[in-house]
Order: structure tokens, then C-alpha cells, then sequence
């Protein structure tokens, strides 16, 4: 049986559409996420990409190179010493690149919000968050909505779009009931990008 993009050719012969939307489709059809696991939500990271799930229907294959990625999924807790690769691996992924935290621990430290010196409360302080999957740790299947999510954002860019505009169109989309949440700004609204440093405390000092 031919697809339905074979059969559209042959009722037509030719499809017409912008290079913007075709290039967006492209992208958004081979996403290559890099293997970049820290703590246990790296464990449901690795079964969303075995075969139960099979991650590479969506065109997604992890890569072992941040050079070769364009999608950076922390998945775990994310330590102050940490914190300073997170941003060396950032900074070497090409544009346009997207980053998606994952768990309660990377979106806002998780356990050890209010006691854990040595964790950084959130990985928004350190990078920009394209999109928060919430859980601790996430289902599979709820990474797996965090990466459509992605892919909406790539299908909604545009020339002369900002990607904060995007991500509020998409968050202005999306159901209340939504697991995933959109992050319609490029770093946490309430606080300010942190120095990449031990914070002075008895405990760090002792």
C-alpha cells in the first residue's frame, strides 16, 4: 500500500510548502539527544531508549558527543561541581540547541532543596530550559511527552521568532493537565542565572 505522501505526489505531482516548515520537519525528525545521565532518572532515560519504547521512531538517537547533538537531556541531580561540565557540554552543542530537564532533582533540586548544600537548585540557573518533565523519577512514557514537546517547539520556529516567543505560544496550547511543562522563558523567572560556584555555607566550609 503506498503512504499517503506517495499517493499525495501522485494526485499532484509536487507538494508545495515552505523551506521554514520543511527545514523544521527535518530536524524535528532526527533529533539526537546526547547520553548525558546523572543520578536514577538516568535509569528511566535508558529504558525510554530500549526497545519497549523504541525512541528511534521518532527519529531520536542519543549521541555520546555534545558536538554532534542538538538536545540535552539532564536527567538527575545536578551537583555544584557538576554544574560546571553541564555548561562546558552546553556551550560545545552547535545552534540551534534545546535542553530538556528531567526529574524533580534537575528541575529544582529535588530532595535536597532545602538541606543540600552541594546541589544546585535547578539546572535553569546554569542553562536555559526549553522544557521541565516533572517526577521523581519520570515514567518513560512522560520523557517521551517532554520530546514531543521538543519537536512542537522545533515545528513552531520561525524567522524573526524568538525561541521564548515559540515556547509561549506552545505554553498557551498546552492543557493545565499537562505533565510536561513549557518553560515560556529562557531561564527561571525568579531568580537570575548562577555563578557556577560552592556556595559559602558551615557545612562546605567545616
Amino acid at each position: 500500500m503506498p503512504s499517503l505522501l506517495d499517493a499525495k505526489i501522485a494526485n499532484g505531482g509536487a507538494i508545495v510548502t515552505k523551506v521554514e516548515d520543511l527545514l523544521n520537519w527535518s530536524r524535528l525528525s532526527s533529533l539526537w539527544p546526547m547520553s548525558f545521565g546523572l543520578a536514577c532518572c538516568a535509569i528511566e532515560m535508558m529504558a525510554t531508549n530500549a526497545s519497549n519504547y523504541d525512541l528511534e521512531r521518532f527519529g531520536i538517537f542519543p549521541r555520546s558527543s555534545p558536538r554532534q547533538s542538538d538536545l540535552m537531556i539532564v536527567a538527575g541531580t545536578v551537583t555544584f561541581k557538576m554544574a560546571e561540565r553541564v555548561k562546558r557540554l552546553y556551550d560545545q552543542m552547535s545552534e540551534p540547541r534545546y535542553v530538556l530537564s528531567m526529574g524533580s532533582c534537575a528541575n529544582c533540586g529535588g530532595p535536597y532543596w532545602e538541606h543540600g548544600y552541594h546541589v544546585v537548585k535547578g539546572v535553569d540557573r546554569v542553562i536555559p530550559v526549553d522544557v521541565y518533565v516533572p517526577g521523581c523519577p519520570p515514567r518513560p512514557e512522560a520523557l517521551i511527552g517532554g520530546l514531543m514537546k521538543i519537536q512542537e517547539l522545533i515545528r513552531e520556529e520561525r524567522l524573526g521568532l524568538t525561541r521564548q516567543e515559540a515556547l509561549q505560544r506552545i505554553a498557551a496550547r498546552s492543557a493545565p493537565a499537562e505533565d510536561v511543562i513549557i518553560a515560556a522563558h529562557p531561564f527561571n523567572a525568579n531568580v537570575k542565572p548562577m555563578q557556577i560556584t560552592k556556595p559559602e555555607t558551615e557545612e562546605a566550609t567545616a
